[in-house]
């Protein structure tokens, strides 16, 4: 595999060069001022939940990871988009379980293998409704269905989770809006889709902090007593 070939899939790129998506680029700023939001509000509840301040960082490492494609446009540029992004995806869901749900570790991990199996296997079957953006439906899924399980038990973070998912599925909109439109507007509209995602994941940060590692606990300990 040539790790320098160049990938061309956005409407606003329209040469090789480094700066040829400056829209795209310059609007991944968008994440570090949401890694820094939420890094301020961790340093507020304490400073101690070391799995949010591994998000917080997620966070950080997305915002980088994307400017390297989006100016590189590259093989190994892509990896550093997606895999951070992936990453994030599946902390944040076992932490949920964690955390929101009190699972035990055990059910956690299953619970978890049993998302990543969903997600590579819907993928495919989503791609004609999606196109380019099926891979990234399963977190939308993943968010209605823990802020629809969460808003049902009456839990504080289902606004936040369900607010998440909202503002998500506009952004996944826009993302898939970006090629389509490309000859009426030709700077394309994916860096609103950096914009929105940077406000989705700042605000699952929140809900994960909100919830604290303390909380976990205790929510773990007494659905183990129901049990």
């Amino acid at each position: 595999m040539n790790w320098t070939e160049p990938i061309d899939i956005y409407c606003e790129r329209t040469d090789p060069s480094f700066w040829a998506e400056p829209l795209n680029a310059i609007s991944n700023i968008a994440f570090l001022i949401a890694a820094f939001w939420a890094y301020r509000r961790w340093q507020r509840a304490g400073g101690e939940d070391r799995a949010a301040l591994f998000l917080i960082a997620l966070v950080a490492t997305i915002g980088i990871g994307s400017f390297l494609f989006h100016t590189f446009a590259n093989r190994w540029s892509v990896m550093a988009d997606v895999v951070p992004i992936s990453i994030f995806i599946y902390v944040y869901f076992g932490l949920a379980l964690r955390r929101f749900f009190g699972l035990s570790w055990l059910r956690t991990i299953v619970a978890l293998l049993a998302f990543v199996a969903f997600s590579f296997a819907v993928e495919p079957l989503l791609r004609p409704l999606f196109g380019g953006s099926a891979g990234y439906a399963p977190a939308l899924l993943a968010m209605l269905g823990v802020g629809g399980l969460l808003w049902r038990e009456g839990h504080p973070a289902a606004r936040l989770i369900l607010a998440a998912a909202g503002i998500f599925a506009l952004s996944l909109c826009l993302r898939m809006t970006d090629e389509p439109i490309c000859t009426t507007l030709p700077i394309g509209t994916h860096y609103f889709w950096h914009v929105f995602n940077a406000v989705t994941l700042a605000i699952l940060v929140a809900a994960a902090i909100r919830a604290g590692p303390r909380k976990e606990r205790v929510r773990s300990e007494t659905l183990h007593r129901s049990e």
